[in-house]
């Protein structure tokens, strides 16, 4: 049996997304799996090492995952040869020095979104790695959530004829801290700390749309910090000076409307934290991080508005479950594996930093046409 032993450097893993999703969820369980089995005689090992700044939590993050190496010298991880692949999910602002660091030490990049805290920067960590010859991803992870893909499937037979619209609703009650402790890190609400809603989810909808639905061609934002004020993990109060909410609207290739809300100042009465509406002539469906549900053409209710009398149709009792045709993993895990592949076998991996940088521009975007009130082009980069 030939194995690929492949040293992975995870730098800021000890953070929530880092944690969970990278490290327990995916590599973690990559490892307990046996590796990627890529024929009958060859599998991929990764051997990561975990990078934090503070080293009792990577104590506690490797008694958690089984993983031994650990160090609070990311320059030390770089140095050794074994190490080829340099993933980052620091806060935004760190990023940046980061990936320079690692293409300099001539290592493989795969990094969380937003890659960079602007447009010009992200497209700069793009061009080194290309330059480098070094392959490069960003996290894309909704791409492989259950919902999304069954949308997809719906889309590649046709399901919908031609589609008219997509309309998303994220978030939900992030809690002051007043009382309730706060699910959510302090920094997400500082515009010093690059925090706010706008960077952080218009990076999400940028590629699902792009890769979904159609490509971006013109972003309408509007922001609003609706709660001034919250409590951080010291017990502070502190003054949120980034947004908690945007509601945008997307103009894209080939005529679809798109628009999304995103806030972590609503509560949820839908599906699920995430839900995407697609509407087109012939049938719509709604999906969830997980399931979907369709309403096709012929089995549509015709409603009379009446607002005196009691509503005689029920709305919810019109549409049909997709069933589970596929086994779907966990989608974080998915497009590691993916990226692994990738690194090792060369195999295709469009998802580049070059998609990540778009991403940051859709969200610069979207803070311009705030600021400006007013539609703004999305120009090819």
């Amino acid at each position: 049996m030939k194995v690929h032993n492949i040293g992975i450097i995870m730098n800021g893993v000890t953070g929530r997304m880092g944690t969970n999703q990278h490290l327990l969820r995916s590599i973690a369980e990559i490892i307990k799996q046996g590796g990627i089995k890529v024929s009958s005689g060859e599998i991929i090992m990764p051997d990561p090492i975990l990078v934090g700044r503070d080293i009792h939590k990577l104590e506690k993050l490797s008694q958690l995952s089984g993983v031994k190496k650990m160090t609070t010298n990311v320059d030390e991880a770089l140095a050794d040869p074994h190490n080829i692949i340099y993933f980052d999910s620091q806060t935004t602002g760190r990023r940046a020095e980061g990936v320079r660091k690692a293409v300099k030490a001539g290592k493989h990049v795969y990094c969380e979104k937003p890659i960079a805290i602007d447009t010009k920067t992200a497209l700069e960590l793009y061009e080194l790695c290309k330059a480098a010859g070094l392959k490069n991803g960003v996290v894309q992870d909704k791409l492989w959530l259950p919902g999304i893909m069954k949308l997809k499937r719906l889309i590649q037979n046709g399901f919908f004829g031609e589609i008219l619209s997509v309309r998303g609703e994220f978030g939900y009650w992030v809690f002051e801290g007043h009382s309730i402790p706060a699910q959510r890190p302090s920094w997400n609400y500082r515009k010093e700390d690059d925090g706010g809603i706008i960077v952080d989810m218009l990076c999400h909808w940028r590629y699902v749309l792009d890769h979904v639905f159609g490509k971006v061609k013109a972003v309408s934002c509007l922001g609003a910090t609706h709660i001034p004020e919250r409590i951080d993990e010291q017990g502070k109060a502190y003054k949120c000076t980034a947004d908690d909410a945007a509601y945008a609207t997307f103009e894209l290739e080939g005529g679809v409307i798109a628009h999304f809300n995103s806030s972590w100042a609503v509560r949820v009465r839908r599906d699920d934290l995430l839900t995407l509406q697609v509407d087109g002539t012939k049938g719509s469906a709604v999906a969830g991080l997980r399931e979907c549900y369709t309403q096709h053409y012929g089995n549509t209710p015709k409603p009379v508005w009446n607002p005196d009398i009691e509503q005689p149709i029920k709305f919810f009792e019109g549409w049909s479950k997709v069933p589970e045709q596929e086994v779907f993993e966990n989608a974080f895990k998915v497009q590691w594996e993916l990226f692994l592949r990738h690194v090792v076998k060369d195999e295709p991996f469009p998802w580049d930093l070059r998609e990540g940088a778009k991403g940051v521009q859709l969200a610069e975007k979207g803070i311009e046409s705030w600021e400006k009130r007013c539609w703004l082009d999305v120009p090819e980069l």
